[in-house]
């Protein structure tokens, strides 16, 4: 699908279906999608309040979509949405990462490539209590969605080499954080079969 044409032609409504589509777990590129909306704006092809309501609201409502998908379908919304991913360690991964930071988890999720399209499913597969994972979803919205629009329209002013600096460093400090947090988990898992006492010795 040509994105460029569809964001060109359709404005806002085109924003609003990739962006929906992007969050009940199809693979589709909405971070790119974004980034285009705010070159359009630098372009004043479109207005930037606008976009970033239009984006915020189908971030939310398609998250909240694949929510409700995992609560009621189970594992299977879960495994459709994997199968994009082709590394079924990532998914188990992101449950413990989910399971330990709840709220924190579904808003970091929307910096993460291979888990923003999952983390709808997979909380609602998770039973992840309905308001935290809405505060979670709005929250990562608010931030994740002005900073895409920021990546084009700073392109536009032709600030494209540091954009993907700060992308880089950004990208490096989730990924940082996701490991931190796993071997957090990993830690914890482990530490209570080590301090168990050994069975006595049979004479």
């Amino acid at each position: 699908m040509d994105f460029t044409h569809l964001i060109g032609s359709w404005g806002y409504p085109g924003i609003f279906l990739v962006v929906v589509l992007g969050n009940i777990g199809l693979p589709v590129p909405e971070e790119s999608v974004l980034a285009l909306a705010g070159y359009l704006v630098w372009a004043g092809q479109l207005r930037v309040l606008p976009v970033l309501v239009v984006a915020i609201v189908s971030a939310v409502a398609g998250d909240t979509l694949g929510y409700w998908l995992g609560r009621r379908y189970g594992r299977a919304a879960v495994d459709r949405s994997a199968i994009w991913l082709r590394r079924p360690g990532h998914v188990a991964a992101a449950e413990r990462f989910f399971r330990r930071y709840g709220v924190l988890a579904v808003a970091a999720a929307r910096f993460v490539g291979g888990l923003r399209f999952l983390a709808g499913p997979l909380a609602g597969a998770m039973r992840l209590p309905l308001r935290s994972f809405l505060l979670g979803n709005f929250l990562g919205a608010v931030l994740f969605v002005p900073y895409a629009v920021g990546i084009g329209y700073a392109i536009g002013y032709g600030l494209g080499p540091y954009v993907a600096r700060v992308q880089h460093v950004v990208a490096a400090l989730v990924m940082v954080a996701v490991i931190l947090a796993l071997l957090s988990v990993a830690f914890r898992l482990a530490r209570p079969a080590a301090e168990q006492p050994s069975p006595p010795a049979v004479s």
